[in-house]
């Protein structure tokens, strides 16, 4: 009995011995380093100030530190290091020191259980967290913060449930040509992929001035991507950056309006608007949505007709800040902002709202749903009825225990970009790169989202040079303008997202120029594909000669169909602008049947669009017509293609004195 005694001693002692002691900062402890001891109390004392009473927390986390390597097992020492972490970007960096904290003394602060459940919880070890979670809450009574530390351990148990299934994707960091060791996010992309802008807070921004926060004012940041990747990031300059605040919250799928963020009247969005290369002074979107409340991150449909974006006005909001949208009336102007509704916002914060180029596809961050801590990103869609579903969550990897936000996505949405911040990051806030592998999910044929991105450029047929021109969409079945855009001053270029299975008219405008028409029908038989129309257009001169493509009559007749009026009313406009125009109207076939049978019926449709034109107010001594039969073939009749592009109704000018 007196061996076992002696045995169990031993062993008491030998724990004890390599029980971690936690040492305090005092002359007993450090008998042979009294200016080193003076020198860390000092700057400990120094660092409380600054955290404490300042807020200044990375300049008293650098002093702490300084103090850790003289001492790295003081208790007190490792939770105010720990605080500090948790109170930066890199709050998953707590974890240790809190740990050491508790490790060294239990008691070391009231609220250690609750700290070391947050840095638990950060760092994906759920378990842990909801372990300490429980401990503490049992603890407290008011009843927010008891709110709070459920809904803690909820995201805690959504964590443990997400990471079963983790999202299959590539995250790649942008690099030094994009990040540095300050702030990047808000990236916004073309539906195209080639064009990034963002918002930094890295040294060199307009006036290099800082804010109340000690870091510089945001600007905003452009790069081009090339086939060795993205160009160096650089300043879009005046007047989008000014001395103070200017960050990208949207950016148009066509890449032609920019959305900023201004802070004032509680924070107000902005746009501007590109000309050539340069970005005009941005203007307020609209009186009916800039309020005194915080008006954040926004972007518009493909027809320009829907703008959606993020409001905490207490009339709209269901709690903190919500995804809200307002429409374009007849007038040009934005209607009263409505609520997406109950099923996408919550009580919690919603933010940073990105609407995919289908038009039905937003993602947005959110604190509420079943987010695994901070924001995480989800997505929802519009069914045909006008519903939303319900958000689901993107997944581990895209989405941690930290803010994860600003998800915006390319056309094809094989390709995506988001703000996070992460262990392996270069900064506060790095830009990272998504890359998914081709679609495995079972979705209904009938509700897959297919796409079509149509771009080109338009250009003077003579010079080559590029033109600024009007561009509109028609879907020629509904007898309906989808979208009109303007092309770059400077490149003639332009970028749409359609609709795909459908049946389009494509008519560009421009002074001094005849209207050029194109009919396309784009087909359903992919998710995503891309279509280049360039556009050479024609000087109104004697002689020249343009294919109305959006002409149509029934089959071997000369009766219009409907979808025929819009191209018909842009002859009837041009005819208007241009009272001294005299032109012809000439009608063509392919060389199927016989010669004078042709000839009558092409020569019937060309006088069934100069009667239409002269209902619609037209001189008849400005009009005459003709049909050529298949004797102006611009294409073979040996093939089904050639024939349709030889059956025709063309435009002449004869005289424009």
């Amino acid at each position: 009995m007196k061996h076992l005694l002696i045995i169990l001693i031993s062993i008491f002692i030998a724990s004890a011995n390599f029980a971690q002691k936690d040492v305090a900062f005092s002359k007993s402890n450090f008998p042979n380093q009294k200016n080193e001891l003076t020198i860390a109390k000092k700057q400990i004392k120094n660092a409380n100030i600054l955290v404490y009473n300042e807020n200044k927390i990375d300049d008293g986390l650098v002093l702490y530190l300084k103090a850790y390597e003289f001492n790295p097992d003081n208790s007190d020492l490792n939770f105010k290091i720990g605080y500090c972490y948790y109170n930066t970007t890199q709050k998953y960096d707590c974890l240790k020191y809190f740990q050491k904290a508790y490790d060294l003394n239990k008691n070391v602060d009231k609220k250690i259980n609750y700290y070391l459940a947050r840095g638990y919880h950060l760092n994906f070890m759920f378990d842990d967290a909801i372990n300490f979670y429980s401990q503490y809450v049992s603890s407290i009574k008011s009843e927010n913060e008891v709110a709070e530390i459920n809904k803690y351990i909820t995201e805690c148990r959504n964590g443990k449930e997400i990471l079963k299934d983790t999202t299959e994707v590539e995250i790649i960091n942008l690099g030094d040509n994009i990040n540095t060791e300050y702030r990047e996010y808000g990236p916004m992309i073309t539906a195209d992929g080639t064009k990034l802008y963002f918002t930094s807070r890295r040294k060199g921004t307009t006036g290099s001035q800082f804010a109340a926060d000690g870091m510089y004012y945001e600007d905003i940041y452009e790069s081009t991507k090339t086939e060795t990747g993205w160009t160096k990031a650089r300043s879009v300059g005046t007047p989008l950056n000014s001395k103070l605040h200017d960050a990208v919250v949207g950016l148009s799928p066509d890449g032609q309006s920019l959305f900023v963020y201004v802070d004032q009247n509680g924070g107000d969005l902005y746009v501007s608007r590109l000309r050539g290369s340069k970005w005009t002074k941005p203007i307020s979107i609209s009186q009916d949505i800039n309020k005194k409340s915080h008006e954040s991150s926004a972007c518009i449909s493909y027809d320009n007709k829907t703008l959606y974006f993020i409001s905490d006005d207490p009339i709209l909001s269901m709690g903190g800040r919500d995804i809200c949208y307002s429409t374009l009336d007849n007038n040009g102007n934005w209607t009263p902002p409505t609520n997406l509704g109950p099923m996408v916002n919550t009580k919690y914060d919603e933010v940073d709202l990105f609407l995919h180029p289908d038009g039905r596809t937003v993602y947005f961050s959110s604190k509420g749903h079943n987010t695994m801590g901070g924001y995480d990103i989800f997505k929802t869609t519009k069914d045909k009825n006008g519903n939303w579903s319900t958000p689901v969550n993107l997944g581990y990897p895209i989405n941690t225990p930290l803010d994860d936000a600003f998800f915006v996505t390319t056309a094809s949405g094989k390709t995506a970009y988001f703000a996070s911040v992460r262990p392996e990051g270069k900064g506060l806030h790095d830009i990272y790169e998504l890359r998914f592998p081709e679609d495995k999910t079972e979705t209904p044929v009938e509700d897959k989202i297919y796409l079509t991105l149509v771009k080109g450029k338009v250009t003077d047929k003579v010079t080559e040079f590029p033109l600024e021109a009007i561009i509109e969409i028609i879907d020629n079945t509904a007898n309906e303008v989808v979208a009109t855009f303007t092309t770059n001053s400077q490149t003639g270029a332009y970028i749409v997202n359609l609709p795909s299975g459908k049946n389009y008219g494509l008519n560009v405008n421009k002074e001094g120029y005849l209207f050029h028409s194109e009919n396309f029908n784009l087909a359903d038989t992919s998710a995503y594909q891309e279509v280049i129309i360039d556009i050479e257009l024609q000087r109104i001169e004697v002689g020249t000669t343009i294919v109305l493509k959006n002409i149509f009559f029934d089959y071997d007749k000369a009766t219009l169909r409907p979808e025929s009026y819009a191209e018909l009313d842009r002859v009837v406009n041009i005819l208007t602008k241009q009272p001294k125009l005299k032109i012809e109207i000439s009608g063509h076939t392919d060389n199927k049947g016989a010669f004078e049978y042709n000839k009558q019926l092409s020569k019937s449709r060309a006088k069934t669009v100069v009667d239409y034109l002269i209902e619609k107010g037209i001189s008849t001594d400005r009009l005459t017509f003709e049909g050529y039969a298949f004797e102006k073939p611009i294409a073979t009749n040996d093939n089904d293609e050639g024939r349709q592009l030889n059956r025709r109704v063309e435009f002449k000018v004869l005289s424009n004195d």
